[in-house]
């Protein structure tokens, strides 16, 4: 395995995460995907997303992953450039293939249908020997609940990195962005989600996640149960109508959603709130700000096609959010 060129070891992180990205065929026009002919290719992965949306609001974000060494990881090496996002933890991988999918296009705010071609994927066999050696490079870092589903060994490594990171000092954001067929049981996948949960700072479950990990129905039983667990704050997502906040000890409420004319594409808006959100709080906002401007960036990207396309830069955010 080789590694991507080093960048200076001087260059501090905002934000450091780790996933598998993937190279996306998103469909052109409408139709299942046997019948359709003409794709565009993008980029994709939960986590992907979550660094470039940061990246474009001048947050300093690392990405730990493995990339095959074919036409597919040269593409995603050359988007992650492109972003700004740091890939001093980014390796090549020459013995595994990097994971690519298929999306259909929707045009009526249906959720598309997906394909993916990620088994034995490079990033599948990412492992403890892909964590930052010595201090915790970043002052923050994003997990979601996809990586531990891949395998064991990147299991092994998110709960690594969310220890090491809170050795550091520095604070934890987790999506669990759940992924039923990646895991054995629906129980297994609650008790591992859980378990790496109650490691972070900030969890940001969507309602209908939280009530499949947690057995409640409501956002605020979802939001004590994380907040019992350790968690300093939860978001909850609540879709069109917005997102319910709660901290330890502290304010609770909804943030109202943001009104959408038109949905072109389901597809990343979790991973633009988990942006908003996030940024929010590096920069100091208060959790509802916070939370507001999650709603603010989750609404923007269900009006594009791609994963990733309506995600704002500093000036396309606006003031005030």
């Amino acid at each position: 395995m080789d590694d991507a060129p080093m960048q200076p070891d001087s260059l501090a992180l905002d934000v450091l995460t780790v996933g598998e990205p993937m190279a996306l065929f998103m469909a052109t026009v409408p139709g299942e995907l046997h019948a359709v002919a003409d794709y565009r290719r993008a980029a994709a992965g939960a986590e992907l997303n979550v660094a470039t949306g940061l990246a474009r609001l001048g947050l300093r974000t690392g990405y730990i992953t493995r990339l095959g060494a074919d036409s597919f990881g040269r593409f995603l090496q050359g988007e992650m450039e492109r972003e700004g996002i740091d890939r001093r933890h980014v390796a090549t991988d020459a013995a595994h293939p990097t994971g690519f999918m298929l999306k259909t296009r929707a045009e009526d705010g249906s959720d598309p249908q997906i394909e993916y071609f990620r088994k034995g994927s490079a990033a599948s066999h990412l492992g403890l020997a892909d964590a930052p050696q010595g201090a915790f490079p970043a002052r923050h870092l994003h997990l979601t609940g996809i990586t531990p589903a891949l395998s064991l060994s990147t299991r092994e490594l998110a709960f690594h990195l969310a220890r090491q990171a809170r050795a550091a000092g520095a604070t934890i954001s987790f999506d669990p962005n759940l992924r039923p067929r990646l895991w054995p049981s629906p129980e297994a996948m609650a008790e591992c989600i859980n378990a790496l949960a109650a490691l972070c700072d900030t969890v940001l479950p969507g309602l209908g996640e939280g009530r499949t990990l947690t057995g409640r129905d409501t956002a605020e039983g979802v939001a004590d149960f994380y907040l019992a667990q350790g968690a300093r704050q939860v978001v909850v997502k609540l879709g069109p109508e917005g997102a319910f906040y709660a901290q330890q000890g502290g304010a609770r409420g909804t943030a109202p959603g943001r009104p959408v004319a038109r949905v072109v594409d389901t597809v990343g808006a979790g991973d633009g709130f988990a942006v908003g959100v996030v940024s929010g709080l590096l920069e100091g906002l208060d959790l509802a700000r916070a939370a507001a401007r999650g709603n603010a960036i989750g609404a923007r990207v269900v009006q594009f096609p791609g994963d990733s396309d309506g995600l704002p830069t500093r000036q396309e955010l606006g003031d005030g959010v």
